[in-house]
């Protein structure tokens, strides 16, 4: 019997300390991010006269959106079409959005105009 209670806990130990090793990686690192709209083609340097006019320019040519910071360049990703419709009618505006960042990748969740 007290073999069985011996198994019992190296197995639960076993099993805890995967869970600690695992659930930290599950969990996405959602964060705010504030900057203007823009598109990654152009970045900080438009051609054309404004950031908003650049950036429809650039995504219907292929570019990405993306949030610039300052002097930084954050590419924006979704597949969520309302979130790509909201960044298109924000373009050249401050917002304030939610995502995971991955290297200069932002995986956005929400979009909001700030």
């Amino acid at each position: 019997m007290r073999n069985a209670f011996y198994k019992l806990e190296i197995l639960l130990i076993t099993v805890l300390f995967a869970l600690v090793l695992v659930v930290p990686f599950a969990v996405a690192a959602s964060k705010t991010y504030t900057g203007t709209v823009g598109d990654a083609m152009c970045g900080l340097k438009h051609v054309t006269t404004g950031t908003a006019e650049c950036t429809h320019l650039c995504v219907q040519h292929g570019s990405k959106y993306a949030l610039l910071v300052k002097e930084k360049v954050y590419t924006l990703e979704t597949k969520d079409k309302a979130i790509l419709n909201q960044l298109n009618d924000l373009a050249g505006q401050t917002v304030s959005l939610k995502g995971e960042l991955k290297g200069n990748t932002i995986e956005v969740d929400s979009v909001k105009k700030k």
